[in-house]
Parts: C-alpha cells; structure tokens; sequence
C-alpha cells in the first residue's frame, strides 16, 4: 500500500504538516488497545441496575472463559502488528469484527456499524466490505438503533456466536 499523506498538524508557519499513513498505523494499534484496556475496566465495575434483560430474538450470551479468551485473542492480534511494524502483514478484518463482535455482544453492548468497522483495524471501506461479506455468510445481523435511527448496530447472530463459541472451544482444547 502507497504512503498516502495525511494532513494533521500545523508547522510553526500555521501550514498544514504531513504526516505519513505509516505513522498513523502505530497510534490506531495503541488507540485499539486502550479500548480494549477500557473495557476491561468496565466489565470490572458494577452493572447498573437498570440494564435491559437479553430478548428472546437476541443470540445467548457466551460463558466467561470464552469471553476472556476472545479479549485475550484480540489484544495479541493488536500486540503482534505494533511488535512487527506493519499492521498490513497481518490484516484479517472478518475476523477482527468476529472477535470484536463477540466480546461485545457477550458484554451486552451494542456495536454500530462505525464501531464495527473500527475494530476490524482496517480502513472504514474495508471494514463495511467485510461486514457484507459476514451479513451474506449470516455470521452477522444488523439492526436500526431504536434510540436512534440514524444509527444501524451489527451483531452476531446465532449462528454466528456459536461458530465463534466451537472455535474458542477448540483453542481452548488446544492449550
């Protein structure tokens, strides 16, 4: 991929600086990490009280260990492209939004589109292309936002989940 420049800062002559798309590789690893550092800390903190009930259409909440093996997937995933240097040597962005998918649904958060497309670590294009490719596959379902209509949310489906609950079985076996 060619080193597409990006403007993001002003020199000290107020002109716009440069800065190469390799140089922002390193900051969205480190940004995607950070978010999964939060969540962490969420998961830690209390539920409120007043969270929703799972409906009956929506995919089962995986179990714990699957949980934190999908996390634990997903960080090693954002370590290895900042160890390596090259996030592009590694791209699966399908299976990123999977993982990414089942740690939310499993944590009971909804994930919009843009979301969704930020977790595959991937360019937004990229990233809707794969969330077709999984929508078709019926790995994926997207909803309207009932508090906002502007907004589609995407979640595994039931097929989907558990998919993803037979590979981190087998993962899990594995060790």
């Amino acid at each position: 991929m060619d080193d597409a420049i990006v403007p993001d800062r002003l020199d000290s002559d107020g002109s716009v600086a440069a800065v190469s798309a390799s140089e922002l590789h390193p900051l969205a690893d480190e940004l995607v990490a950070i978010a999964a550092r939060l969540r962490d800390v969420a998961d830690s903190a209390p539920k409120a009280a007043n969270t929703p009930a799972s409906t009956p259409d929506r995919a089962p909440r995986s179990d714990r260990r699957h949980l934190v093996l999908a996390r634990k997937t997903y960080g090693l995933r954002r370590k290895r492209a900042a160890i390596f240097g090259n996030p592009e040597l590694f791209g699966e962005p399908a299976w990123d939004i999977l993982l990414d998918l089942f740690i939310a649904q499993a944590e009971d958060k909804p994930v919009s589109v843009s979301s969704a497309c930020i977790g595959s670590a991937a360019p937004a294009t990229t990233g809707l292309r794969w969330l077709g490719v999984l929508a078709d596959e019926g790995l994926i379902v997207r909803e309207n936002d009932a508090g906002d209509n502007r907004r589609v949310l995407v979640r595994l489906s039931h097929t989907g989940v558990k998919a993803m609950e037979r590979f981190l079985e087998a993962v899990e076996a594995s060790l």
